[in-house]
């Protein structure tokens, strides 16, 4: 038995390291070997094809805005260049 239900303190389970525990049962286990595993068993080949098709599946999503921020730091380093020419400030003084 597991102990009693005190309702101040709740279930009572023995001494702390002495506890009155059930022992478990129909605990299965299995263990391979350290020696008998391949731990990068087909792991470059995959990676390969894996970092293919996740860049596939990816590119639509990232490309698009970086081409978006490229053209619009294009357009405002030739803005900034030409407001800061002669045809710029004489333009902008009018």
């Amino acid at each position: 038995m597991v102990g009693h239900n005190d309702p101040k303190t709740g279930w009572w389970m023995g001494e702390p390291g002495n506890s009155v525990l059930p022992t478990p049962t129909r605990i299965a286990t299995y263990a391979l070997s350290p020696n008998r595993q391949k731990p990068f068993a087909g792991a470059f080949h995959a990676a390969i094809f894996n970092t293919f098709r996740r860049f596939r599946h990816q590119v639509f999503y990232v490309v698009p805005p970086f081409l978006v921020a490229y053209a619009a730091m294009c357009w405002a380093n030739e803005r900034n260049e030409y407001l800061n020419s002669k045809r710029g400030r004489l333009e902008s003084a009018e």
